[in-house]
Parts: structure tokens; sequence; C-alpha cells
């Protein structure tokens, strides 16, 4: 079966979920999207990854990826190899000299893992034709399936932490940077990352 390789291109808030994301993924070369609803911890350790921040102290995910690499262990590559009643399985393709072994993961525990390790993202020609989206631009980004084991329902093509676009509007540059010291002592990155695109785009504006 044709294998599709993806990378994150988004991560989106859930419309239908209090406290839900999407991570969006999209075909490498082409326009194909698939969301993926997940939770906001998981939400959380893809968006320190991406943005390479530094946590006062480390994360599940970034504990499992120094483990694996303390015992020269390799993640190679993340498989969502089916979905099954709109639920997304995936799985850790791993090395450990000449032993190849396949472990059985939750869609956004295994994105979290693969942005840590920098490994391909790949999903099955089936999968994508059913639940992705093909786009003739990057623009938005609506509905999709749940990831993996903790099945969940269509997400929206809002970026996270856009329901507070109007009132960070509203705040000046000195609040919005103290309002960042605040959401980073309390270890809230998403919305942290919100936050300093904020004040970047404010700064590049002048």
């Amino acid at each position: 079966m044709k294998k599709v390789e993806l990378e994150i291109v988004a991560l989106s808030h859930s419309i239908t979920q209090t406290h839900s994301y999407a991570v969006v993924l999209g075909e490498v070369d082409g326009l194909r999207r698939l969301p993926i609803v997940i939770g906001g911890f998981e939400a959380q350790a893809i968006a320190v990854a991406l943005e390479r921040m530094q946590p006062s102290r480390p994360l599940t995910h970034d504990l499992f990826a120094n483990f694996m690499d303390t015992f020269s262990i390799e993640l190679t590559e993340v498989i969502i190899y089916k979905l099954e009643e709109g639920v997304f399985f995936a799985k850790l393709v791993c090395r450990n000299s000449d032993i190849i072994t396949e472990i059985d993961s939750r869609t956004s525990d295994a994105l979290a893992l693969a942005v840590r390790a920098n490994c391909r993202i790949y999903t099955y020609e089936n999968i994508i034709d059913a639940a992705g989206l093909y786009l003739e631009n990057e623009e938005q980004v609506e509905t999709g399936s749940s990831e993996g084991r903790a099945g969940d329902v269509p997400v929206s093509n809002k970026q996270s932490g856009a329901s507070g676009d109007s009132d960070m509007k509203k705040m000046s540059l000195e609040e919005l940077n103290t309002l960042l010291q605040t959401v980073l002592d309390q270890e809230d990155y998403v919305r942290a990352i919100h936050i300093r695109d904020e004040i970047n785009s404010r700064k590049n504006n002048k």
C-alpha cells in the first residue's frame, strides 16, 4: 500500500470541545490536509518542540525521547496506519542496532515524539483519501477525524489562541510582555506562542 509523507502545518482550536486542539498534517509536496483532534496536553507537547522552547522541566514526551536516546533507540518514522470508525491508529517504528520494533501509540503522542526525533511522518493513501481534505489554497482547514485511542470529533480552522485575538489587540506591548511571562510561568506554551506572535507582529510593523 502506498505511503504518503506528511508534515505538521498547523495547530488549531476545536470549536466542538472545550480545551481540545487539532494538529493539521499536510501532504509533503501536495495540497491534501489531514486534521486530527488531540488534547491540550499533547498540543502543548507538540508546540513546545515545534517552537524549540525550553521548559523549566522536561515534559513527559521529552523524558521519553531522552530515555530512547540514552539507550540508543532511534525513532525512524511514525506511521498513521489505520482509520476505524473515525479513530486514527499510529505506531512508532524504532531501531536499536539491527533490530526494528513497531510500538503502538496514540497519534498525538507519536507526533509529539516525531517532532523531537525529527523523523518522518507517514500515512497510507486510503486513509488520506477517506479523512483528508484537498485544498486549493492553504487558508482554511475545516473538519477532520479524531486521534487513535481517544476518539474525538471534527475540528475548526481557527488558529490556536485565536479566540483571544480581540483582547490582545487592545493590550499594549508592555502588557503583552507581562502576560507572556505569566503564561510561560504557567507552562501554557500554546498560548505563549500566540502571544509571542502578536508581539513580533507589532515589532515588525513599526
